[in-house]
This record gives C-alpha cells, structure tokens and sequence, in this order.
C-alpha cells in the first residue's frame, strides 16, 4: 500500500458497538516536518489531524487541550486520552498512527478503544494503514 502525503481528506469512525459512522474532515501530517508542526500555533482545530507514522505525542507550547487516538496498523484506536497543554504522551506499543482533535471532540464521534477509523482521501478509502 502507498505512503499517504501531507493533505486532506476524511476521516469515518466506525464505533465498535455498530451504529452509524461518523465523517469528519482531516488533516494529514507525513513528513517530519508537518508532524513536528502538529498543532502548534494554532487556537482551535476543525476536525481531526493524524500523524503517520508516529506512537506518541507532546502538547507542549499548545494553546488548547487535546483528544490523543492511538491508531495500529489496521487503525484500529489502541487508546484514546484528552492532554492538557504542557504534557508528553508516553508511546504505546503498536502504535502506528496517532489522531489528535479538540478535547472533548472524540467522545461526540464514538471514538473509543476498539473502533475502526477509515481515512479518505480524493475520494479513495484506505482501509489499511500507510505506515
């Protein structure tokens, strides 16, 4: 499977329970660059930005809370966490993508540990992972 580039797409939450699937816009950060950046200097995000590769985070000099998703190789959510400014996220095993989002954002969407999250992007679904 192709790496993803820095860009944007979708992403659709399927909570693991059943029910509806949740789409929401994404922001997709692949290169050293993009992923060093994250969300720094921003004040609010519209939707959700994944990392990729990545298995851990810091919110350090972030002006806002944020929702953690840690997301293996089939994106499958390892673990969600909400970190307030000025934390570092200990890496978790198996981890291959992270999400991150507005705290309080990934409860709305069902995200939970278990559910399966797809990423879209110009119209193709990627099931798999690209990391």
């Amino acid at each position: 499977m192709a790496r993803w580039r820095n860009g944007r797409g979708r992403l659709v939450v399927r909570p693991s329970g059943g029910g509806a699937a949740v789409t929401v816009p994404l922001e997709l950060a692949t290169s050293y660059r993009a992923r060093t950046r994250g969300l720094l200097g921003r004040d609010s995000l519209a939707g959700a930005l994944l990392l990729s590769p990545a298995g851990s985070v810091h919110t350090f000099r972030m002006r806002f809370p944020i929702d953690v998703a840690y997301l293996d190789r089939r994106l499958t959510v390892l673990a969600v966490r909400t970190m307030p400014p000025g934390r570092l996220g200990l890496p978790r095993l198996r981890s291959r993508h992270v999400l991150e989002a507005e705290a309080g954002a990934m409860a709305g969407w069902g995200l939970v540990a278990g559910a399966r999250v797809e990423i879209e992007i110009e119209g193709e679904c990627e099931g798999g992972g690209g990391g």
